[in-house]
């Protein structure tokens, strides 16, 4: 991935030299990050293949690195982020280089303008990867590739829209906040880069439809501790503030617990501090008490228990080799017990 940005920041740097800086940037962010989801492509490459990785997995999982990088750049601008991967977000870096030139206009206009650019480099290279990756595979291959990769960018950006509309509504169920973590985020961090890996290697019906099912649940446990870990995870460890998903009103699975099951007191704090653009930390801790005392977050830890031990158990009666199996339960481990 690394090696594909570098040569697109070379063809920009000849356009303009006022390209360069946000080529570097562009190659800074590509070179952080957990890289579950080009993980998981690469085991189910491996799984399906049984043997060598099958041409092109390393562009496709490269791929979904970049389009995960879209998303984050893009994410960041809507929720108004000030950190990720423990570096200022690319908006905010942008609009403090606007700041520090003393060039005319806003600021912060000019650093999200910059910042939906970088995400639309990311989301253009990664198309170009994945073409890439399946150039070499029969007409067949290429298009079960295309059409996962396509599924994939109507659901991720569609749930993306969804938890959008869901800081602006009132209420919101259960049942909705279980569709757009499933869509906006657990499909394509585990799900999709495994088909698009087995694709790639010529799974079987029946392989496929285990690697659908770990996507559910490895999907859904991740999606579920991240969003823990929104509110009580350790900045210095996940790298971006505990105080986005309160202050922007996301409606998580754990809020709607809570929700559902607060007091009327409760219920007024809730109300007063979701979507609080000046939320303070003495509030961020008032919100947390709730999600403990109403059972909200051991709900969803025993949730996200019973989703990974799923998961494993259809790992462990797939029909992947043993090397992949292992390496399997290893990344839904990551998954479901991290701290970033």
């Amino acid at each position: 991935m690394r090696a594909h940005v570098a040569d697109h920041a070379r063809r920009l740097a000849q356009i303009d030299p006022d390209l360069v800086p946000v080529t570097e940037l562009l190659g800074d962010m590509a070179s952080r990050g957990k890289r579950l989801r080009a993980a998981f492509c690469l085991a189910g490459a491996r799984g399906a293949a049984g043997g060598p990785l099958p041409p092109g997995a390393a562009d496709v999982a490269s791929a979904l690195e970049l389009f995960h990088l879209a998303a984050l750049v893009h994410d960041d601008v809507m929720d108004h982020s000030e950190q990720r991967r423990g570096l200022p977000t690319v908006h905010r870096r942008c609009a403090a280089e606007h700041r520090r030139a003393g060039w005319s206009g806003d600021a912060d206009a000019y650093g999200e303008a910059v910042a939906i650019l970088v995400g639309d480099f990311c989301l253009s290279w990664a198309d170009d990867l994945v073409d890439h990756g399946f150039a070499d595979h029969d007409r067949r291959t290429r298009m079960s590739g295309r059409a996962v990769w396509s599924q994939m960018r109507d659901e991720t950006i569609g749930g993306q829209f969804l938890d959008v509309l869901g800081q602006v509504q009132q209420t919101t169920s259960a049942q909705r906040a279980r569709v757009v973590l499933r869509f906006k985020s657990a499909r394509y961090t585990v799900g999709h880069p495994l088909r698009l890996g087995g694709v790639l290697g010529g799974a079987d019906e029946e392989l496929m439809d285990s690697y659908e099912r770990i996507g559910l649940t490895a999907g859904e446990a991740f999606q579920l501790r991240d969003d823990v870990l929104g509110v009580f995870g350790d900045p210095e460890v996940t790298g971006k503030p505990v105080v986005d998903d309160i202050r922007e009103g996301k409606r998580t699975l754990l809020v709607v617990i809570a929700s559902e099951r607060a007091n009327p007191v409760q219920r007024q704090h809730l109300d007063r501090h979701l979507g609080d653009p000046g939320l303070t930390e003495k509030d961020l801790l008032t919100v947390r008490e709730i999600l403990a005392d109403t059972g909200a977050v051991d709900v969803v830890e025993d949730r996200i228990e019973e989703l990974t031990l799923e998961s494993l158990r259809i790992v462990d009666e797939s029909t992947s080799d043993e090397i992949t199996r292992l390496a399997l339960r290893d990344l839904i481990e990551r998954c479901a017990w991290r701290r970033a």
